[in-house]
């Protein structure tokens, strides 16, 4: 390790030592508290027993299960040993959680409980594996996660840069097939510092953890509370009225938003009659008459942004109240250009696709060198998503690239295409053409538009189970429309403006 670099490590020690004493973790479900120094102790000892199990620096360590301190506890030894964290989304079929453990060939892997019948299904095919393991103590029938913990506190000897990776996400199937990103120590902590600048966050704040800790967002939120001293109060999974109750008690003050959780918060706020004045800061995406309902409520800032998983979260940030309706502006540590079709910069005012350079963006796709050139060509990380800006250097997103048309439904990433394949596996569908509708809890819905094969006959509940069989159940299509045909371009394939045009209303 360097003189210059600082890596998640670095920051773990730094902070034992400036917030020593200070309460870092509390946890919802089993009420376990933790200061800064314990968790640096935990995280000493979880290290030296991945160590002790064979874990090596690059080794990839798959994660599956629902947010918890131990789980925390595997980012923080990661990040002392150099391991890379794969943590998988629990909310995907057994096959796509398979192709993501194959994809990244973790050494080793933990489970909750209520995931392991998943694991055993597929641990025949998972060769790379050396070891299953508990990821809550003896909960479960896999080796026991506090079988690491035996070992006295052991500080690992660091030898990496902050410039290594330390976390692989999976995005969103583009192509059919998902790709893992790859974030540095480095793009972790200058998010954090992104949002500490923005938001103002100190150690008097306590985040409400209610994102999981598979997605960016929820890592992002997770390590800039961490970083500035401040309380994370976790919840495992989100529930509103529990959250409501957490923000009274523990004076909750930040939190990341997707529609529909600050709306549900708010119902259940307007039910109960307690004040959550104490939520001064939330960032996210959400709708105008939510976050202006937020802000007279609690009388809090909400904070708009746009980012991606390769750009760490984060590409531009701003109070909604500066330019409502934009995304806000470039990030301190990023540069933003708008490229046209052939790469050239577009003229200010003119939409563009949206490309970032600094050290937030990602160090590429796993395995995966040919996508990595094309997403990096003329030294841009080209994002596929469209936008402009305005004369004060707000941007203004317009949508997706058509080569990257992407549904966000509440805050997940959908591509069309990886849906489409898996309806046109159905006997009766002929033809499909999945698009995003305006949806009125989820922001965004997915819809599919289809024609059947002569004589077929099939309803839209019917369909709509097929796919929640074989994908993810946030991939399957909320809406389904049968039509006679679908209106073709001049080589053949769906006119998808047409059809987004005709069928594409709420």
């Amino acid at each position: 390790m360097g003189m210059l670099d600082f890596t998640l490590y670095d920051l773990i020690v730094r902070n034992a030592l400036c917030f020593g004493n200070r309460p870092a973790w509390f946890e919802v479900d089993d009420k376990t508290a933790l200061t800064f120094a314990q968790y640096k102790e935990n995280v000493d000892r979880l290290a030296f027993g991945l160590q002790k199990s064979g874990i090596e620096k690059g080794d990839r360590i798959g994660v599956l299960g629902k947010n918890s301190l131990p789980y925390f506890l595997l980012y923080g030894a990661a990040a002392a040993v150099g391991a890379i964290m794969l943590p998988l989304n629990w909310r995907l079929s057994a096959d796509e959680i398979y192709f993501n453990l194959n994809d990244c060939t973790p050494k080793i892997v933990f489970a909750d409980l209520e995931f392991q019948d998943l694991i055993d299904k597929i641990r025949p095919e998972l060769s790379s594996v050396k070891d299953f393991c508990n990821l809550k103590g003896d909960e479960g029938r896999f080796t026991s996660f506090d079988s690491l913990m035996e070992s006295s506190a052991h500080p690992p000897v660091l030898d990496f840069s902050d410039e290594e990776g330390f976390v692989i996400i999976h995005t969103a199937a583009v192509a059919g097939r998902p790709r893992g990103a790859l974030l540095s120590h480095r793009n972790i902590c200058c998010s954090s510092l992104h949002f500490h600048t923005a938001l103002n966050i100190t150690p008097e704040d306590v985040h409400l953890n209610l994102l999981p800790m598979f997605h960016i967002a929820g890592l992002s939120m997770l390590f800039q509370s961490f970083h500035a001293g401040a309380l994370t109060v976790n919840m495992s999974k989100f529930d509103a009225a529990k959250a409501v109750d957490l923000i009274v008690e523990k004076k909750c003050s930040v939190m990341f938003d997707f529609a529909p959780i600050l709306s549900l918060i708010l119902e259940q706020q307007e039910k109960s009659g307690k004040s959550i004045e104490s939520l001064r800061a939330v960032v996210g995406i959400e709708s105008p008459e939510t976050i202006e309902k937020y802000q007279k409520v609690s009388k809090g800032a909400f904070y708009v942004m746009y980012g991606q998983t390769e750009t760490s979260c984060l590409a531009t940030l701003g109070p909604y109240d500066a330019r409502p309706g934009s995304a806000g502006s470039t990030i301190l540590l990023g540069r933003i250009a708008l490229f046209d079709d052939y790469d050239r910069a577009v003229a200010p005012g003119q939409t563009g696709e949206i490309g970032l350079k600094g050290p937030m963006v990602f160090k590429g796709y796993w395995n995966l060198p040919e996508d990595n050139a094309y997403t990096f060509r003329d030294g841009w990380h080209h994002t596929g998503d469209l936008g402009r800006f305005d004369e004060d250097g707000y941007l203004w997103y317009a949508g997706r690239k058509a080569e990257k048309e992407l549904i966000k439904p509440g805050g997940e990433n959908v591509y069309p295409a990886e849906v489409e394949k898996v309806i046109l596996q159905h006997p009766a569908v002929e033809a499909t053409v999945v698009l995003g509708v305006p949806d009125p809890k989820w922001k965004e819905g997915i819809k599919a538009v289809c024609t059947l094969k002569k004589g077929a006959s099939l309803v839209p509940g019917d369909l709509i189970k097929f796919v929640g069989e074989r994908i993810a159940g946030f991939k399957k299509p909320q809406y389904v429309e049968f039509v006679e045909e679908l209106p073709l371009l001049a080589d053949g394939s769906p006119d998808r403006a047409e059809i987004k045009k005709r069928y594409g209303a709420a």
